[in-house]
């Protein structure tokens, strides 16, 4: 068995793997809404976000109409 499964912050995607999502949560950030808030070079500044991680945060975004920098996101 793999730990693949197991809960991850809500809405961030699994393919960003371990590292980055524990180096979003360890910022308080659990939600592409609150990714979008980010800039790409805010999220190249936390250690274990790579550019990989960075570009499927990216498309994700992307699908749920939303882009890096976004400040207003998540404001409502």
């Amino acid at each position: 068995m793999t730990n693949t499964d197991a809960p991850r912050p809500s809405g961030l995607p699994a393919s960003i793997g371990r590292p980055a999502t524990n180096a979003l949560a360890a910022q308080g950030i659990t939600s592409l809404e609150q990714v979008a808030g980010l800039s790409e070079s805010e999220l190249l500044a936390l250690h274990g976000v790579g550019p990989k991680a960075v570009r499927l945060l990216g498309e994700a975004l992307a699908a749920r109409g939303l882009e890096f920098g976004s400040r207003a996101a998540g404001t409502d």
